[in-house]
């Protein structure tokens, strides 16, 4: 299933959940945190729980739509109804926000063991999505989950809006628009220890969801860094998203001629295409992009 277009959805607004699934995201992350005031929270959990019953198989435009739910973090008293109260509903798996490391994946691990035993869902079927960096102390743990046993592990985020709260940080970009020298580093961090664990790397909404050309640019940037997807906080970001992480024809051109090359001669180190000198990453990249596994 494609992880490119992660849409979160609150939780309590039935207009927003019923517009959600057309949207074209490849990931619907039905949100009982950020968007959802105290008030609201029993509310966003039976309309979500009722939203995941009714769209078992959500499929649209012939694709599997993902399932998710972002619940409320573990230093909140709300966290524990909101895993008793979705999980009937059987979400592919659950984002973790505020996630100071690995521990904090175990215990949620251990509470969706019982509650799919209790709900009918199969084992260890619901995977596990960690905001890795919303405080500092969970922001310098990131290499951590690199090397941790963690088997619902579906892969990493980040976020820069919690993180500059915490450190009372005034801007998070520079003048030039590019990331300032702390969340850069956490970008980093965040997509390096994903490569290494063997997950996905999700790269951080981009907050200014009327600001298409911004968007686009960050997308495609993402893209080009090794991220496998982003986040996404309005409809109208799903489409730009999309894009940006699709191969072009010229893309996907290329990364066979290349691949055919090497099928061609499989004990070739490096081999001459089109006038350019192509080796064997070359081959491990063009792979990627073709969605085959080397």
């Amino acid at each position: 299933m494609a992880m490119r277009s992660w849409l979160f959805v609150p939780g309590d607004s039935e207009k927003k959940l019923t517009k959600a699934p057309a949207a074209g995201a490849d990931v619907l992350i039905l949100d009982l945190e950020d968007s959802v005031v105290p008030a609201n929270k029993s509310l966003a959990r039976d309309m979500t729980r009722a939203w995941l019953q009714t769209h078992r198989q959500q499929v649209t435009d012939g694709k599997r739509t993902g399932r998710w739910v972002r619940i409320n973090a573990l230093d909140t008293p709300y966290w524990r109804d909101d895993l008793v109260a979705v999980m009937p509903g059987a979400p592919d798996g659950i984002m973790l926000p505020k996630a100071l490391g690995p521990e904090a994946v175990t215990q949620v691990a251990a509470e969706l063991y019982e509650l799919e035993g209790r709900n009918g869902v199969p084992a260890g079927s619901t995977k596990i999505l960690p905001l890795v960096s919303e405080t500092a102390a969970a922001a310098i743990g990131i290499t951590s989950y690199a090397t941790a046993s963690l088997p619902r592990l579906a892969g990493l985020t980040w976020g820069a809006e919690d993180l500059s709260a915490a450190l009372g940080a005034t801007r998070k970009r520079d003048a030039a628009g590019g990331w300032t020298d702390t969340f850069r580093f956490v970008r980093s961090q965040t997509l390096l220890t994903a490569h290494a664990r063997g997950v996905p790397a999700i790269d951080t909404l981009h907050a200014d969801f009327a600001d298409a050309k911004g968007l686009r640019a960050a997308a495609e940037a993402a893209r080009a860094d090794g991220f496998a997807g982003m986040l996404a906080i309005h409809p109208a970001q799903v489409e730009v998203i999309n894009q940006a992480f699709t191969p072009s024809p010229e893309e996907l051109a290329e990364a066979r001629a290349i691949v055919d090359a090497f099928a061609a001669d499989p004990t070739a180190g490096a081999l001459q295409i089109a006038g350019k000198m192509i080796d064997r990453p070359h081959l491990k990249l063009a792979q990627r992009v073709l969605g085959i596994e080397g």
